[in-house]
């Protein structure tokens, strides 16, 4: 997702930002495997309401 072509569905705004949650509770991990490290999430969100645009998976190849 390029955050150069988007606009805020809440607000109308242009302005975005990318922020990753990283940590060992936050992480996104395979249904039913305990031991795995599992990838982190990007979000894409409007700097100007906070309003969340996008939510990626930040290491798909380890699912």
């Amino acid at each position: 997702m390029n955050q150069e072509n988007l606009t805020c569905k809440a607000c109308g705004s242009t302005t975005f930002a990318k922020g990753e949650v990283n940590n060992e509770y936050a992480k996104v991990k395979p249904i039913g495997k305990m031991f795995t490290f599992g990838s982190p999430v990007i979000y894409t969100f409007c700097k100007n309401c906070g309003e969340v645009a996008s939510i990626k998976i930040a290491k798909p190849e380890k699912f």
